[in-house]
């Protein structure tokens, strides 16, 4: 490990001496790649140099434990006792630091909520849900940009598909993928049942044009007249676009804007992440084999969590958390759930690393 983190510092120098030359600073592209990399790596090189002080107190203190002042040993035999327990702390940030990164993490992410099984009450349950995840994007001065919705006439929603900009969304919202389960009594039951209905979430990864050419002669493209809520214009031009890659079978529609061109923008962007999604999936699935961790499998089947209204309790069934405070989760407030979730897949990744 520590050679690896003499190489980070060395590589850390390096960037520092390129980002002062003017050549360079004048070509804006490799500046800003210098400048990402600069950042990623300062984190390890603070934390090392952390490390190193704290290994120099350490060899101060046992220094100390030889002097004939009881008083003075005594001081160094409580600090030696914290110092310890501080290398620990930072040996394990260390090996967290160093763990392949995801490619991902840094992307902007296209989130796909379903309405699944329970009817109205799983569509009013789709709507809380794009609810919770916009408010969380809110408090982290992200950008929510709605790309496909498909209301039901109780305000729930069939399915609603939307981009999601900002400062390392996919590192943040990367578990939410799989089954979302609700159970809470419905406005409509008389008798005060309880029902359990379900939504599916998906978060892919945005697909960017480096990451995959599309050859336009596999897409087959159909405009109509869009439908639904929207007024009489909406109705009036064939705005309404539905792509389909015919090498994949993967159809996106999109109807929400009234330009045709800005439909047809928005599916390809929702098309492209798919199928992105799918070959990664394929690429995944073969390494699943050698690799059991639970957290991230992504499945979408997968029964991930639940929200029980009545006893106001979110349980996150990958990792045992439960936590009774259910109104300010459904209010946004996810990065308890969302910090814990990334914990134990580092620690997944450590012990696998390791092994």
């Amino acid at each position: 490990m520590f050679g690896k983190l003499e190489e980070v510092v060395d590589r850390f120098r390096e960037v520092e001496g390129l980002m002062s030359d003017p050549t360079i600073v004048s070509d804006q592209a490799r500046y800003r790649e210098l400048t990402k990399e600069h950042s990623d790596l300062s984190e390890v090189v603070e934390v090392y140099q952390s490390y190193c002080k704290t290994c120099e107190s350490i060899e101060g203190n046992r220094e100390l434990l030889r002097d004939p002042d009881p008083d003075l040993k005594e001081m160094a035999r409580a600090e030696l006792q914290e110092l310890e327990q501080r290398k620990e702390e930072l040996e394990k940030e260390l090996h967290f630091l160093l763990l392949p990164k995801d490619p991902n993490d840094d992307k902007n992410i296209i989130l796909e909520i379903r309405a699944g099984t329970g009817g109205d009450e799983a569509a009013l349950f789709a709507a809380d849900l794009f609810r919770m995840y916009s408010r969380y994007a809110e408090s982290r001065k992200w950008r929510v940009e709605l790309m496909s919705m498909s209301e039901t006439d109780g305000g729930g929603l069939k399915e609603v598909i939307a981009l999601i900009s900002g400062d390392r969304v996919y590192s943040r919202l990367k578990f939410e993928s799989g089954t979302h389960r609700v159970q809470r009594v419905p406005e409509t039951e008389t008798q005060g049942r309880i029902h359990t209905s379900a939504c599916t979430v998906a978060v892919l990864p945005e697909a960017e044009d480096v990451d995959l050419e599309i050859d336009p002669s596999d897409l087959r493209i159909d405009v109509y007249r869009a439908s639904g809520a929207g007024g009489q214009h909406v109705n009036k031009t064939e705005s309404a676009v539905r792509i389909t890659h015919i090498p994949t079978g993967v159809v996106v529609a999109c109807q929400d804007e009234k330009s045709q061109h800005k439909n047809k923008a928005k599916a390809l962007k929702v098309l492209k992440s798919r199928i992105l999604d799918s070959m990664r999936a394929e690429q995944d699935a073969q390494m699943a084999a050698d690799r059991k961790t639970q957290v991230g499998s992504g499945d979408r089947s997968e029964r991930i969590r639940t929200y029980n209204f009545p006893q106001g309790r979110c349980t996150d069934h990958r990792i045992g958390l439960t936590l009774y405070r259910l109104d300010a989760i459904m209010q946004g407030d996810l990065d308890e759930i969302i910090d814990a979730l990334t914990t134990h897949a580092q620690s997944d990744s450590l012990s696998g690393h390791n092994g």
